[in-house]
């Protein structure tokens, strides 16, 4: 191999690395085989990929990923020398074209646009991911015969639930406007979720499926996700803005939880049975996620402030059987599983901006 990861990565990312090799997934079904991971340039696909890669280095695993990206230029900034290793290759192509990749053992599907910018400019190419994209990876995994595809879905597939339960499970089902074209993602990953259990049902192949929560993490300082726009404040020693009360109840799920979720899922999780991935020691309000970003760096003297000054007293929460349920979602399921979250909040927030602020 040309180049070790460590030599590669900052020192923040590789640290989050070595806690996903070290963590408790059975990495030795792995081992020999190859791996296609589909939107590996992103969030979560970068750190799939370079995960594995570590385990090559660390244990001589020999596990051979191809990563599938849209944009070469992107992938070569992306992961850099990287590229020179002989376990790790691209396949460059939109999802929603057939895959052109040789056979893979193990497929994870997480190609997927996630950003509301997205959604509103790009709906049809939002959708196309995950319904044409979904049909293409599971095609390429039948011909493969791959011993596990996992599709990576979304805690978006619920919509809105009315109730007065404190957290979502995988049997809870709630409305969505499938006309509207701002729902593109969360009915593509809706869809997504039945080709599965299609394929599955019709082909006798063993497809998985994740729901996660939000993913957060070092994402980067242009990210519009706005959880990334409280970690970019903090690394700009900026006061954090909001614009709202911040009411929202939400599962966070640091970027090293949910690739570990996302693993135990591929290896250990039952077919066609979805599993929600979140860690309750993250799950916080919007305003409490700003508030938590403030309070991990005392020194920098941040502060949260409110564009409406109507909106700077704690919102009480009234739950009555009309209520709309929190996004909080309930991981009994996969913990079951064995998979063990380690970051909380706060160490997630230290960590995303530290490994921000030692980049290059």
């Amino acid at each position: 191999m040309a180049f070790n990861v460590k030599d590669c990565v900052s020192e923040g990312v590789f640290a989050d690395l070595q806690e996903i090799a070290h963590s408790n997934v059975d990495f030795s079904q792995l081992k020999n085989s190859t791996v296609l991971i589909t939107g590996a340039g992103g969030f979560i696909g970068y750190y799939l990929t370079a995960a594995l890669l570590l385990r090559n280095d660390e244990y001589q695993e020999n596990i051979n990923v191809i990563a599938l990206v849209r944009s070469r230029e992107r992938a070569e900034k992306k992961f850099g020398k990287l590229l020179e290793r002989n376990d790790l290759s691209l396949c460059v192509q939109d999802v929603t074209q057939p895959i052109s990749a040789a056979r893979a053992d193990y497929i994870i599907h997480a190609a997927s646009q996630a950003s509301n910018i997205q959604f509103e400019t790009d709906p049809v190419g939002t959708i196309s991911a995950n319904l044409t994209g979904t049909a293409n990876v599971l095609n390429f995994a039948k011909d493969s015969n791959a011993k596990a595809t996992l599709i990576v879905s979304s805690l978006k597939v619920y919509g809105v639930i009315y109730g007065d339960k404190d957290k979502i499970s995988e049997e809870d089902n709630g409305y969505i406007d499938f006309t509207s074209y701002k729902n593109c993602y969360a009915m593509g990953k809706r869809a997504s979720e039945t080709l599965a259990a299609s394929y599955c049902t019709e082909y006798g192949m063993p497809v998985k499926i994740a729901r996660p929560s939000y993913i957060y993490g070092a994402s980067s300082l242009d990210d519009d996700r706005v959880w990334a726009q409280f970690i970019a404040n903090v690394v700009r020693r900026q006061d954090i803005l909001l614009k709202s009360n911040g009411a929202a109840n939400r599962s966070f799920c640091y970027v090293t939880d949910t690739v570990t979720a996302l693993l135990f899922i591929l290896l250990h999780g039952e077919n066609a049975v979805p599993y929600n991935i979140a860690y309750e020691k993250s799950d916080t309000t919007i305003r409490g996620f700003a508030q938590k970003a403030c309070e991990v760096f005392p020194e920098r003297n941040m502060k949260l402030v409110f564009a409406n000054p109507a909106d700077e007293k704690e919102p009480e929460a009234l739950k009555t059987p009309l209520s709309q349920v929190p996004e909080i979602l309930d991981s009994g399921r996969l913990q079951n599983l064995g998979w063990q979250p380690k970051v909380d909040l706060a160490e997630g927030i230290r960590r995303s901006v530290f490994t921000l602020e030692h980049l290059g």
